[in-house]
């Protein structure tokens, strides 16, 4: 058995579904709604979903199940992890808890870099309800509107005010907080997204993109850039990044089953890509367009434009920004946990304390970047994510005993995870993450 290293000062969920939940809200995200409609329409629709499960396949039953069992483990996040790990290998834990300092990092800069879009997400939903988004008219007024949120300290307000409900539900604690409000949001996206499917599928025109998303066209699989950017998309999706996962991990109890949770947090973030795209493909092809652009400029350009022409667009497009505004706060929520459950853990501070010092930094280098956010989230999800998984991986699956590791990942499971396991985790997701960071920095980002 594995001493908790978080002590009895940690919180935790209180019910496996509040901590699959939690990780569903935490994996949920941006990319699964301006990123994989985009990337499941230019690389081949149905034949895209090939290789795009294949890895999630991989990384759910390795990667994902390495984090949270990693995490609860050691009772703590990256940096008590990885100095539990060491301590075990060589007797010493500094060297550890130092390169555990990494993925704390990285969830940092993710998260203020994050807590913009967030930030912009929050002024659209409120616009798409008093009318101020949709005063504007054709795709140049659409993009002066944003360009004008996005500049520097064009959105100051707003975000702030996001960051301020982040770090509320926070303080509040895991079990009261983080799970509470993943147990109203995550429910409340899935059936927001699914009203759009059910009103678009209804428009005409949406039979074309429905016929372009499920023919098969195998040839594309020769492409590699199909499997590429399946990969970016499988692995960045599933929020391995040795920090947000892992925390959460570490608030769960001995007696819950990781692998099953692993597979529910992959199945429904799968189903939550699926069912954006059901959104976002045919409503493009009922205005006779092919959805060829993707990230911001697709979320807060183009989709408002399209939803403007629409009939009740008002109403779409307030249910669409409020199920995206859902998504990316949970999201956030989860990238802040990481930082502010270390300060708890090495300068035992309280939660409240904790939290108000991450966010005090937060908000002032947030605001600050609001006009470089771009090329800020690309270095955090070219090095930052990968780094801090395979990190997470080479500490879990080979610092670690083989022994040590295996018994975590089946406490709770009545069946044992087979002998397929250690070796296929070692190697396959260890080698994926290299590959992932290898050609992230090759091509400039893949997630």
């Amino acid at each position: 058995m594995f001493p908790k290293e978080g002590g009895s000062l940690r919180d935790s969920f209180r019910s496996q579904w509040g901590f699959r939940l939690a990780c569903i809200g935490s994996a949920v995200g941006m990319g699964n709604i301006w990123l994989f409609p985009a990337r499941m329409s230019r690389y081949g629709g149905a034949t895209f979903l090939i290789p795009y499960l294949l890895f999630v396949l991989l990384i759910a039953s390795t990667g994902v199940i390495g984090e949270m069992a990693f995490g609860r483990a050691a009772g703590g996040g990256p940096v008590a992890a990885f100095g539990m790990a060491a301590r075990r290998r060589t007797g010493r834990r500094s060297w550890g808890e130092a390169l555990g300092l990494l993925p704390v990092a990285g969830s940092l800069a993710m998260a203020i870099g994050y807590s913009v879009v967030v930030g912009w997400l929050l002024k659209y939903t409120v616009g798409s309800f008093t009318g101020a988004v949709l005063a504007n008219e054709g795709v140049a007024g659409f993009d002066a509107y944003f360009s004008a949120t996005a500049s520097a300290w064009g959105n100051t307000g707003w975000q702030a005010a996001a960051m301020v409900l982040a770090f509320a539900v926070m303080a509040l604690g895991i079990g009261g907080g983080i799970e509470q409000a993943n147990k109203v949001l995550m429910p409340m996206f899935f059936v927001l997204f699914a009203v759009l499917a059910v009103y678009i599928a209804g428009l005409p025109g949406a039979m074309d993109g429905y016929r372009y998303m499920f023919v098969l066209r195998p040839a594309e699989l020769l492409d590699p850039q199909v499997w590429v950017y399946a990969l970016g998309q499988a692995f960045f999706s599933l929020s391995i990044a040795g920090n947000g996962t892992l925390i959460y991990g570490s608030y769960l109890a001995r007696e819950a089953d990781v692998p099953a949770s692993a597979r529910t947090v992959a199945f429904f973030d799968t189903a939550a890509a699926v069912l954006a795209a059901l959104v976002i493909i045919p409503a493009m092809a009922t205005a006779g367009q092919t959805l060829d652009k993707s990230g911001p400029g697709l979320m807060f350009i183009f989709l408002p434009n399209l939803f403007g022409a629409m009939p009740g667009g008002r109403v779409i497009m307030a249910v669409f920004f409020v199920a995206a505004l859902f998504a990316g706060f949970t999201s956030l929520i989860n990238l802040f946990e990481a930082p502010a459950a270390t300060l708890q853990e090495k300068l035992k501070l309280s939660r409240t304390q904790a939290v108000l010092a991450v966010g005090v930094l937060s908000l002032a280098v947030s605001l600050s970047i609001q006009g470089i956010v771009s090329g800020w989230m690309d270095v955090c999800s070219i090095y930052a994510c990968p780094i801090g998984a395979l990190l997470a991986g080479v500490f879990f699956f080979w610092v670690l005993e083989r022994d040590a590791c295996m018994e975590q990942v089946n406490l709770g499971r009545v069946k044992p995870l087979g002998a397929w396991f250690y070796p296929l985790a070692r190697y396959g997701f260890c080698g994926v993450t290299v590959l992932v960071l290898i050609l992230g920095a090759m091509k400039g980002g893949i997630g």
